[in-house]
């Protein structure tokens, strides 16, 4: 073969090569920090819109990107490990779920993209310097959270405006949320003229004693506080509830479709769409901290009349006429 054959050939592989090699490139990886569990997170729809989201940017899991899932099993302390595994394994943006799973991930990495799912004020808890112009390796999603829970005790007050006491269960060991929600309830009970109570739990027979205290303090009305471990024993927490003949409020429609009395608080399947949409952004190229804060405000009322019949309790039609769907 002549020289000159030879250098064609060569500069060609050195043309090709390149664009060979970039099609050979792995597919980005989103790492998705949750501190509950496959089935927490799927009954309430996050995981599907999540998935959902991203089809809709373009993004199909297992065909152009990959997800790492890290669970918690509703034991917070895991979530540092879990953080740092994912910082480990070098994925393109972490999505977290809660204050406990984005200061996790906050702590493991300042390089990676952060996308975060709030109930908190992001800005007052210093997890982003402004929801314009987040800073950082971080943005996300603010939902309204501690901000309802006055909201949750003002409906029960008006479905049984008789009842004098009312009772918060909460889990002790959720790192972010007890103190917050605490004392948003004792102010609305304040407000409203009503005596608070405030039940931990944070395991199943915990979950029984709390829920057999509230029949023994003779509370007309139970706020259930947003907690993974209370989601995954909605069951649970639900046929207490009918036991004990206690009228219960939650955060998520899958209370009251378990059973539960009723549920007002923010459209998940909307929130977890937009970090798919903000991860697919950043996937794309986007700096997270040109990335505003995006708030989610869409609530939903929802009502079990089933329920609410076996209670004994008529729904006023002012609450039944705001209802966004109505279980019979």
């Amino acid at each position: 073969m002549r020289r000159r054959d030879v250098l064609i050939l060569l500069g060609g592989a050195a043309i090709a090569w390149p664009v060979a090699a970039r099609g050979q490139q792995p597919m980005p990886v989103i790492g998705y920090l949750s501190v509950g569990s496959p089935e927490t997170d799927n009954i309430p729809g996050r995981l599907i819109a999540f998935q959902r989201g991203l089809e809709e940017a373009g993004y199909v899991e297992g065909r152009n990107v990959a997800i790492e899932y890290r669970w918690a099993e509703g034991q917070y302390d895991r979530l540092p490990a879990l953080a740092t595994d994912l910082v480990r394994r070098q994925v393109s943006v972490i999505v977290t779920q809660n204050m406990p799973t984005t200061l996790a991930a906050k702590a493991a990495t300042s390089t990676i993209p952060i996308v975060f799912d709030l109930g908190v004020d992001p800005v007052r808890s210093g997890v982003v310097a402004s929801l314009s112009r987040p800073g950082g390796n971080i943005t996300g999603v603010a939902l309204l959270g501690t901000e309802l829970i006055g909201k949750r005790l003002e409906l029960l007050h008006d479905l049984l405006p008789a009842a004098a006491i009312v009772a918060l269960l909460i889990n002790p060991t959720n790192p972010s949320q007890p103190d917050r929600e605490s004392s948003a309830f004792q102010e609305a009970a304040r407000l409203l003229g009503l005596r608070a109570h405030v039940l931990h739990a944070s395991t199943p027979s915990e979950i029984d004693a709390a829920l057999s205290a509230v029949a023994e303090l003779q509370a007309g009305g139970l706020v259930v506080s947003i907690d993974p471990f209370f989601t995954s024993r909605r069951e649970q927490i639900v046929a207490l509830a009918a036991r004990h003949a206690v009228p219960a409020i939650y955060a998520w429609r899958l209370f009251p479709a378990a059973g539960g009395l009723m549920s007002y608080g923010s459209d998940i399947a909307d929130s977890y769409r937009q970090l798919a949409f903000y991860s697919a952004k950043i996937l794309k190229g986007a700096a997270p901290a040109d990335l505003p804060v995006q708030q989610v405000v869409r609530i939903e009322l929802v009502i079990n009349l089933k329920t609410a019949k076996a209670l004994g309790l008529t729904i006023p039609p002012l609450i039944l006429g705001r209802a966004d769907e109505v279980i019979e």
